[in-house]
C-alpha cells in the first residue's frame, strides 16, 4: 500500500508498480470510501484508456466493486475519459474508477476517481480513499456488471452546447493512438466537417511518441495541415481529455492560445468570468478586462479549475497544458467538446485571422517553462527556504508583488511574471515565465532557474 500515493490526478507509475494487486487495493478503498459515503449498492461507472493493459485492470476493478454489492458499468471499448465524466452526470452514479495514464509513455498507468458531480475529485475525496485503502474482500459478486456506451451519450452533449455547421471545413485529426480515435474524428465529421485522420488506429506502444499533444510530437500533424491545405488540426491526449491546435500558419498553438480563442470565441455571444490557473497566460485577463469580465485564478490543477467553475458559474474554464471546460457541460476537461468548439470557431474565422485581432488589441504572448529535479520529499523544503530568499527584483526588474496561491508567482514592475512550484505528477520543480518577448521569457526562466537550483 505504501507504493500507492494520489497526486494532482489519481495514481499513476510505471507497471512494475503499477500491478494488478495494488489496483484491487484501491478498488476496495474506493468501495470501503463510497460506503461510508452513504453509497452503498448504487452504481459506479469503470472506464479505461486504448493502453495494453487498462482493460484488464478496469476489469479488476470491477470484479471488486461487484463483490462488495455495487453496480458496475463498463464501456464497451476504451474511451474518453470526459465520456465516463458525463455518464456519471447522465446515469446519476455514485462515481467512477477510470484507468488512464493519459499522456504518460506505454510503460506506465494509472488510476483516477471521480465523484458523482462528475467533476475532478478534490484532495478531501482523494484522501478518504487512501485513508480506506484495504485488500480486497473475498467471496460471490452480487453487484451486475454490464457493458453500456458512454461515447454515444457525450458526444451528443457536446454537440448539443457546440451547435455549429462544418460544413467546408476540413479538419486533420491525430488521436495520437489513443481514445479519442473514432469519437472526436467521427463527431465531427457528424457536424460536417471533411475530416484527414491520422493515428486512429489502436496501438499499444503509440506509435513509438507518448501521447502527448506537445508541437514536438506534432510535427507531422503541422505538415498534414499544410499538405492538405487544411483548416485546422486537432489533436487530443491518450485519454482524449486534452487538445492541441494546429493552424495552417503558426502550426502548432501553445495552450495559452487555445484558452484565449476559445474565451474569445464565447464571448461573441455570451459573457461570464473565466477561471485559470497561475500558470496560465494575463491574456485571459486583459480579454476579459475589455468585456467586463471577471478573472478567478485557481492553483494548478483542474480540480481547482472545476470547484471555481461552479463556483462563479463561469463561461470557460481552463489551464495552459491542454484541459478546458465550458459552461453547461460536466466540470472536467474535454478534448472532445474543445475539437468541436476550435472547429466551430474556425469555421467562421480562421484561427490565424482570429489571433491577428487579439495580438493587434492586447499583444503577443510569450511564455514558457522549465523543470529543475526534485525529489518529492524535497519539494516543500524547498519552498520554505524559497520564501526566505524572495528576491526584491528578477532578471533587472523590480518585483512588485508575490503571490502564493500555488508556490511562489512573483509579478514585476513590467507586467512579466515568474513562477516556481512544485509538480503534482513528477520529481520536480516547475518554473513558468511569461514577458513581452521570448528573449525576456529566456532569462526569466533563467533567473528562475538559479533562484531555484541551490535549494534542492
Amino acid at each position: 500500500m505504501d507504493a500507492i500515493s494520489f497526486g494532482t490526478d489519481g495514481w499513476r507509475a510505471t507497471l512494475d508498480e503499477f500491478t494488478s494487486e495494488r489496483v484491487r487495493i484501491v478498488a476496495q478503498g474506493t468501495a470501503d470510501y463510497l460506503a461510508d459515503a452513504g453509497h452503498a449498492g448504487e452504481t459506479v461507472a469503470v472506464g479505461y484508456d486504448a493502453r495494453a493493459t487498462s482493460r484488464g485492470f478496469a476489469e479488476d476493478v470491477a470484479d471488486v466493486l461487484a463483490t462488495n454489492g455495487f453496480d458496475v458499468v463498463l464501456p464497451e471499448r476504451d474511451c474518453p475519459t470526459p465520456a465516463v465524466s458525463h455518464a456519471i452526470v447522465e446515469r446519476d452514479l455514485a462515481g467512477a474508477l477510470v484507468i488512464t495514464a493519459s499522456h504518460n509513455p506505454p510503460e506506465y498507468n494509472g488510476v483516477k476517481f471521480i465523484p458523482g458531480d462528475g467533476a475532478s475529485a478534490l484532495p478531501e475525496v482523494t484522501e478518504g480513499i487512501v485513508a480506506h485503502l484495504a485488500e480486497p474482500v473475498e467471496g460471490e459478486q452480487t453487484g451486475e456488471i454490464r457493458a453500456v456506451d458512454f461515447a454515444g451519450p457525450h458526444v451528443a452533449q457536446c454537440r448539443d452546447l457546440v451547435d455549429a455547421d462544418l460544413s467546408g471545413l476540413t479538419v486533420v485529426y491525430d488521436a495520437m493512438h489513443g481514445s479519442g480515435r473514432g469519437v472526436t474524428d467521427d463527431a465531427l465529421e457528424a457536424a460536417g466537417a471533411d475530416v484527414v485522420r491520422r493515428r486512429c488506429t489502436q496501438d499499444a506502444e503509440f506509435g513509438g511518441t507518448p501521447p502527448e499533444p506537445t508541437p514536438e510530437h506534432l510535427a507531422e500533424l503541422a505538415d498534414a495541415v499544410r499538405e492538405h491545405d487544411a483548416d485546422l488540426g486537432i489533436a487530443n491526449d491518450g485519454d482524449a481529455d486534452r487538445v492541441a491546435a494546429v493552424t495552417p500558419e503558426r502550426g502548432v498553438l501553445d495552450g495559452n492560445w487555445f484558452y484565449v480563442l476559445a474565451y474569445d470565441y464565447l464571448l461573441e455571444s455570451d459573457a461570464g468570468p473565466a477561471v485559470r490557473t497561475v500558470s496560465t497566460t494575463f491574456h485571459v485577463d486583459k480579454l476579459a478586462e475589455s468585456r467586463d469580465c471577471e478573472v478567478v485564478e485557481v492553483p494548478v490543477g483542474f480540480k481547482w479549475v472545476a470547484e471555481a467553475v461552479g463556483e462563479h458559474d463561469a463561461l470557460f474554464g481552463g489551464e495552459e497544458s491542454g484541459g478546458y471546460t465550458m459552461r453547461g457541460h460536466v466540470r472536467q476537461k474535454d478534448g472532445v467538446l474543445m475539437a468541436l468548439l476550435a472547429a466551430a470557431a474556425a469555421s467562421e474565422t480562421g484561427l490565424d485571422e482570429r489571433i491577428d485581432a487579439i495580438e493587434a488589441a492586447h499583444g503577443e504572448i510569450h511564455q514558457d517553462k522549465v523543470s529543475v529535479d526534485c525529489p518529492d520529499d524535497r519539494k516543500q523544503a524547498v519552498l520554505a527556504d524559497l520564501a526566505e530568499a524572495l528576491p526584491d527584483s528578477v532578471a533587472g526588474v523590480s518585483v512588485e508583488e508575490v503571490n502564493d496561491t500555488d508556490g511562489f508567482k512573483i509579478l514585476l514592475a513590467d507586467g512579466s511574471w515568474l513562477l516556481v512550484r512544485p509538480s503534482g505528477t513528477e520529481p520536480k520543480m516547475r518554473v513558468y515565465a511569461e514577458a513581452g518577448s521570448s528573449d525576456r521569457v529566456g532569462a526569466l526562466l533563467d533567473a528562475g532557474r538559479d533562484l531555484v537550483e541551490p535549494l534542492v
